[in-house]
């Protein structure tokens, strides 16, 4: 089961660069079967001056390819895509309006869930 391709990771700067460590991409591909919908990869790899033009953290796991935000459309759509999630083991979630955040970046406190912006903004809540 490979849902993805490396491409689906390049950083959207148009620099080209590509990196997704294997054990994100195995997991996305659980993810992804477990939802039954497609994933879109709104955001995976990203070189340092994308991350900084998008107002990316400088400790960002999108800079080591650990990272991945996910395109989601609805309520129902969010609610598969975090589910397949969850259901491969991620556990580090951001939910922003149209996209999941997740990362498996060892450097980084496990288990946690945070919003980016008030579930009052996200859209068909």
């Amino acid at each position: 089961m490979n849902y993805f391709e490396e491409t689906d990771f390049k950083c959207r700067c148009g620099c080209d660069q590509a990196t997704v460590h294997a054990e994100l991409l195995n997991m996305l591909n659980v993810a992804r079967w477990k939802a039954g919908i497609p994933f879109f990869v709104k955001s995976g790899f990203r070189c340092e001056a994308h991350n900084k033009s998008v107002g990316g953290k400088p400790t960002s796991a999108h800079l080591k390819g650990l990272a991945a935000d996910i395109h989601t459309h609805g309520s129902r759509g969010r609610y598969l895509v975090l589910t397949g999630l969850i259901y491969a083991g991620f556990t580090r979630i951001g939910i922003g309006a149209g996209f999941i955040h997740v990362d498996i970046d060892p450097d980084k406190d496990p288990e946690v869930m945070w919003p980016y912006l008030e579930l009052k903004e996200i859209s068909n809540v």
